[in-house]
Order: structure tokens, then C-alpha cells, then sequence
């Protein structure tokens, strides 16, 4: 009776291998690690905001509505609650991914307008901070690609036969992934320009 239920337990064991289980726990796992690199960068982004934000409110006559747009843009993207159950979620995935886009573009925005300030430009802080931001923001970028390659693995693994079949018996289901507008954002780090632009000749 032992050799029986031995030999049972060898037999489901060499089928979950073969129909992709254990690829499946693997996979999971990968993507929980580089979903966690994820909000680990954009949190830190988050919190290196409100220095940027006090350093620039420094700076006489600097556009309102530019830090406004900064400050929202934070908001909003740090009230989401990004927990491990939103990549199991499209539309909050969706949401999360909006959210973090419009910092994104706030804080380019604030970038650019700061060039029209030479003394803020000469800020000591204030270049400590766009060291900081511009190292951040390609963290944000491998850690994003990490999470993009887990999750394109994961997906192939349930939707190809025979883990397909695996996939519905225990119920895995496609996860939610980061898209783009424009694909070089995946394979570039985001680059902040400090160069006056051509058409901004006037300074304060």
C-alpha cells in the first residue's frame, strides 16, 4: 500500500511539473518582487516631491500654477492604494498607471519652467534634488521593465498549452501590465533636459 500511494504522489507530482504548475508559483513570485521594485521607486520619487516643492516656492514670481500641478498630480497618485491585489485588477491597474503618468508629466513641466530661473538653477538644493529626481525617475524605468518582462512571461505561461489547462483548473488569469504611447519609453530612461529651450529666451 506505501509503494502505492508513493508511486501516486511521484506521479502528481511529475504532472504538476509537466503541466506548469510550478512555473506558475514561480512566475507569481517574480511578479509580486517586481511589482514591489515598483512602488518601492515611485514611492520614492513621492517622497522626494515636497523638498522640490518647498525648495521652488523659494524662488520669487516661480509659476503657481506649475506646483499646483506638481502638488495635485501627487495627490492623486499617492491616495491610490497600491496594493498587491491591484495587478490582479485591469481597471485600478489602469488607474494606478494614469496616475503615475500625470506626476510624471507635472514634474517634466516644473523641469523646464525652472530653466527661466537662474538662481534657482544655481540653488545647491535644487540641483541635489534634480540629481535625485533624474536618478529616481530610471530606477522607476529598469524596475518598470523588470515588472513588464515578469508579467509577459507569466501571461504566455497562461494562455500556452498545456499550462493553459493548468491555468483554468486553479484558476490563474492574466495580469494587467504597464503600456505606453510611445514604445522607446519602455527600452529608454526617461531623460530631464536642463536646456533652455530655444523658443524660452526670457529670464527672470
Amino acid at each position: 500500500m506505501r509503494k502505492i500511494i508513493f508511486f501516486i504522489l511521484t506521479v502528481a507530482v511529475l504532472g504538476l511539473n509537466g503541466c506548469g504548475y510550478n512555473t506558475f508559483q514561480s512566475s507569481d513570485e517574480q511578479i509580486k518582487a517586481s511589482w514591489a521594485e515598483v512602488l518601492n521607486q515611485y514611492q520614492r520619487r513621492a517622497d522626494l516631491i515636497p523638498n522640490l516643492v518647498s525648495t521652488v516656492k523659494g524662488e520669487t514670481n516661480f509659476e503657481q500654477t506649475t506646483l499646483v500641478q506638481v502638488v495635485e498630480a501627487r495627490s492623486k497618485a499617492t491616495a491610490i492604494q497600491a496594493s498587491p491585489e491591484l495587478i490582479n485588477d485591469p481597471a485600478a491597474f489602469q488607474k494606478f498607471q494614469q496616475a503615475q503618468g500625470q506626476l510624471t508629466g507635472a514634474l517634466s513641466r516644473l523641469l523646464v519652467v525652472s530653466e527661466n530661473y537662474p538662481s534657482l538653477k544655481a540653488n545647491q538644493a535644487f540641483r541635489d534634488l534634480q540629481a535625485q529626481l533624474e536618478g529616481t525617475e530610471n530606477r522607476i524605468t529598469v524596475a518598470r521593465n523588470r515588472y513588464i518582462k515578469s508579467v509577459q512571461d507569466y501571461n504566455v505561461t497562461v494562455r500556452t498549452f498545456p499550462s493553459n489547462l493548468t491555468a483554468m483548473a486553479f484558476g490563474y488569469k492574466e495580469k494587467a501590465n504597464f503600456t505606453v504611447e510611445n514604445e522607446k519609453q519602455i527600452t529608454q530612461p526617461p531623460t530631464v533636459s536642463f536646456e533652455k529651450p530655444a523658443a524660452a529666451g526670457a529670464t527672470k
